[in-house]
């Protein structure tokens, strides 16, 4: 499925530079700008956007640190492919929530979800310290708290996965999980359990999660971060044939 399944608007930027960076990036993601293809030039950009020569220039330099252009003399600005572009930086994660998240993008989280947090729970069933286990408990009892499809329950799901990989003690497992905040917090809404049996099922997974860290039982907590990533990946499937039904019916929601 190649449609974008929803957009999640994130803040705006603070200052002129920032924000033509933003609005630049996101038509990049979004595909209005092609890969390979050069952006207009400066006097149509200047134009476009209301602003003088060095802050655009400011902006294409912003946009070239994070891979998503490239600039070469009597070639002009051009739009570097895809693998190219920097998926780590928070910004480039922000701008394709507001381009509009599709299934690669979910896949491409989950498979590096996947490669992290189950090593992650193993870990922090190892390093865990009482504060550790006491904020996981912390985020649990939120999501029992909370409905489903609230953002309180995806900010309280969000805040047992970084705190798994804060008490994993392991800084860079740590860093990954601060940098693709909001990211996960997309896939959490997406993926939230409205049906009852859903919802039960979520619950005890992630309980098996603190659990298992509490009592040191790393094969245990890796297993079950396992189930809790494809358990979520299932739901993202739905959410992707519902969102292409809507299309195809013409619904706009």
């Amino acid at each position: 499925m190649a449609s974008r399944i929803v957009v999640i608007p994130t803040r705006r930027a603070h200052s002129n530079h920032a924000e033509v960076a933003r609005s630049i990036g996101i038509d990049i993601i979004a595909g209005r700008y092609a890969e390979g293809t050069r952006l207009p030039g400066d006097t149509e950009l200047t134009a476009m956007f209301g602003v003088s020569r060095p802050v655009l220039r400011e902006s294409v330099k912003t946009l070239v640190a994070k891979g998503l252009l490239s600039t070469k003399a009597r070639v002009g600005t051009v739009v570097r492919e895809r693998v190219a572009w920097n998926m780590f930086d928070a910004d480039v994660l922000a701008w394709h929530l507001d381009a509009g998240i599709d299934k690669r993008f979910l896949d491409d989280l989950a498979e590096i979800r996947l490669a992290v947090e189950p090593r992650a729970a193993a870990l922090a069933a190892m390093q865990r310290s009482e504060e550790d286990i006491a904020e996981l408990r912390r985020s649990m009892d939120r999501m029992r708290k909370e409905a489903s499809d609230s953002a309180d329950f995806a900010d309280a799901d969000l805040a047992l996965h970084v705190g798994v990989a804060r008490a994993s003690g392991n800084l860079f497992m740590r860093s990954i999980g601060h940098v693709i905040e909001a990211a996960l917090r997309a896939s959490f809404l997406l993926s939230a359990p409205v049906e009852p049996e859903d919802r039960e099922t979520v619950l005890l997974w992630h309980q098996k999660i603190v659990d298992a860290i509490a009592a040191g039982d790393t094969e245990a907590a890796f297993q079950a971060m396992v189930f809790v990533i494809h358990n979520g990946m299932s739901r993202h499937e739905g959410t992707m044939i519902e969102a292409a039904m809507a299309a195809d019916s013409g619904d706009p929601s």
